[in-house]
């Protein structure tokens, strides 16, 4: 142990006033100097000037020839190295002046290192004596102190010095000095990292923003375009999906797909997967309406072994078998309430229970929701739990409907024929005419009703090519347009299937029919009931919707429907008992 306490009362500097020169203890200018320290490390500059400036003023209290900082980067490579005088692009001068086997041990050990004379010293070569101007009649002594940030060393302070008579009694004293300033170095350094790091981070969510930005503000035409396998087609309504779809797959957050029956949700859904990060991991699918509530629950947790009858053994559910992938959930609309809050905890907490186990399992998997149902009508109605409903519809996707993307159904139905000559060794085409009668039908079944379309009319083609006359909607023997005839409540006039080759109403039927007194009626001459109580008129019999509307047209008078219908008031009212028409009273 070096014996310090004579250089307690050794003169280390001198401050001059006008009228004498003080001696100032050793102790004293120490303070002093941690002082003006604390205060350049405190105030804003450049990193490496700040450290050399460290330097320059340790250099007037601690008894030294040269003070050296360096500092290491994450890989261990150096990063900084600053001495007094340091100018840009000034490191590797003082970089030459460190010995590095001594500062390698220095930040290996996280020790100072002591060396009262390097020339006897094992962590110093003959080179390192040279460069620090060690020789027969020069011994020199070397302190080194660790820089740490937290727990971790990452450069170190150094000092040397001619060693003589009473420099070396200081060396124990100024490695706990030296080791001081290294502790107030090392915090700002770190300090300095965290800062340069959220820079970055800022700069990188800058640059994602300008160029997001920018691809929006660039022209639709310009933009690259996201190409899905299977979904066909180049519609503004589809691109726009597409583009949404390669945002939303960068992230993990829940998406609920609406739109009708039909549209692609389950493609989608693959889209979206096949997009994001978890594409080489599972993509399971699970349709929700198909299976009763206790199915489901084993289907999603999955069972142990005896968890009910016919469970002979443990069984992992789709939760399980889709983690760190994706989970598709169709019909999502059609859960029970009690089986709602079953899943809500699994979407919130990623955690469940097999059936029939007390296990906690805990999960990462992203869930994809599909729904054709009014959800926000179905929450007003107490039918969906609003805490799921605003747990699924993190990111709602809205798909469009088939009439929406009429540009689309020329390539679709290109695609479905294709499928079908390979499938069946045919050679098929459509013709101008044919392509006309698909154009022109408004699909409420969408994309799943043009495909049955096309392999319907296909499979009866008995030409080369299909045309106009193959289609059975032309020959008013269209199943669809049988199941929307009427105006279905469901579906939107323009939405019902029409064809181009169809006949044309009469002018008498198209003259009722813009006129509002009654839309066209259907042709029958079936009767509605016993004899003489059919509803007729000139031949035509008239629907619940039509009654409706001449009643609501008449204020509710039946004798006023009848002659607005052509009807006798006894055959009207035989029609409101018939199809169950409320009679309202004013």
């Amino acid at each position: 142990m070096l014996n310090i306490a004579s250089a307690h009362e050794r003169p280390d500097s001198v401050s001059e006033t006008s009228q004498t020169v003080p001696i100032v203890t050793l102790h004293e200018s120490a303070i002093v100097g941690i002082f003006e320290i604390s205060k350049i490390l405190a105030a804003p500059c450049r990193l490496e000037l700040t450290l050399a400036n460290v330097v320059d003023i340790l250099h007037s209290f601690v008894q030294m020839r040269h003070g050296i900082v360096s500092l290491f980067d994450h890989d261990g490579q150096p990063d900084i190295t600053v001495g007094v005088g340091w100018t840009e692009g000034s490191d590797e001068r003082y970089r030459t002046r460190l010995p590095p086997k001594a500062i390698d041990q220095i930040v290996a050990t996280d020790m100072p290192l002591v060396a009262e004379d390097i020339a006897v010293h094992s962590a110093f070569t003959t080179a390192d004596l040279e460069v620090l101007g060690a020789s027969d009649n020069a011994r020199v002594s070397f302190i080194g102190v660790p820089i740490r940030i937290d727990a971790k060393a990452v450069g170190a302070l150094t000092i040397d010095r001619v060693l003589d008579d009473s420099s070396s009694i200081r060396l124990e004293y100024d490695v706990r000095l030296l080791t001081m300033i290294a502790n107030l170095v090392g915090q700002t350094v770190k300090l300095h990292r965290l800062f340069a790091t959220d820079r970055e981070r800022l700069m990188a969510e800058k640059d994602r923003l300008q160029k997001q930005l920018a691809e929006i503000q660039q022209p639709a035409r310009e933009r690259k375009k996201v190409n899905v396998e299977g979904i066909i087609g180049d519609s503004p309504a589809l691109r726009a999906l597409l583009d949404k779809i390669a945002v939303v797959a960068k992230s993990n957050s829940t998406v609920l797909l609406r739109g009708e029956s039909g549209t692609g949700k389950e493609l989608v859904a693959k889209a979206i997967h096949a997009l994001s990060a978890r594409s080489k991991r599972p993509f399971i699918k699970l349709n929700c309406a198909a299976l009763p509530e206790t199915v489901l629950e084993s289907e999603l947790f999955g069972h142990e072994k005896g968890a009910f009858t016919g469970a002979f053994s443990s069984r992992k559910g789709r939760f399980e078998l889709a983690d760190k992938g994706t989970l598709f959930l169709d019909e999502i609309g059609e859960i029970s309430p009690s089986f709602q809050a079953k899943l809500l905890r699994v979407l919130q907490e990623q955690e469940f229970e097999r059936v029939g186990s007390n296990q906690t399992m805990k999960v990462d998997v992203r869930v994809i929701a599909a729904t054709n149902r009014n959800l926000e009508e179905a929450v007003a109605n107490n039918g969906f739990r609003a805490d799921l409903y605003y747990r699924v519809s993190v990111v709602p996707l809205l798909l469009p409907p088939l009439r929406e993307r009429r540009s689309d159904i020329p390539l679709l139905a290109a695609e479905f024929l294709r499928n079908f000559n390979s499938e069946n060794g045919r050679t098929l085409t459509f013709d101008q005419g044919a392509t006309d009668v698909l154009m022109n039908c408004g699909f409420p079944g969408n994309v799943r009703e043009l495909e049955n379309c096309v392999q319907r009319t296909a499979t009866l083609a008995p030409g080369p090519s299909i045309c106009r006359d193959d289609f059975a909607c032309c020959h008013g023997q269209c199943l669809s347009a049988m199941l929307w005839k009427g105006g279905s409540e469901d579906v939107a006039p323009h939405a019902r299937p029409t064809c181009a080759g169809a006949p044309k109403p009469s002018s008498a039927e198209a003259g009722r029919s813009t006129a509002g007194a009654v839309p066209p009626v259907r042709d029958a001459q079936a009767g509605l009931g016993p004899a003489g109580a059919a509803l007729v008129s000139t031949g035509q019999m008239t629907d619940p919707e039509r009654v409706t509307a001449a009643m609501e047209r008449s204020g509710w008078v039946q004798a006023k429907a009848a002659r607005l219908l052509g009807v006798t008031p006894r055959q009207i009212g035989y029609a409101l008992r018939k199809y169950g028409i409320e009679i309202k009273r004013f």
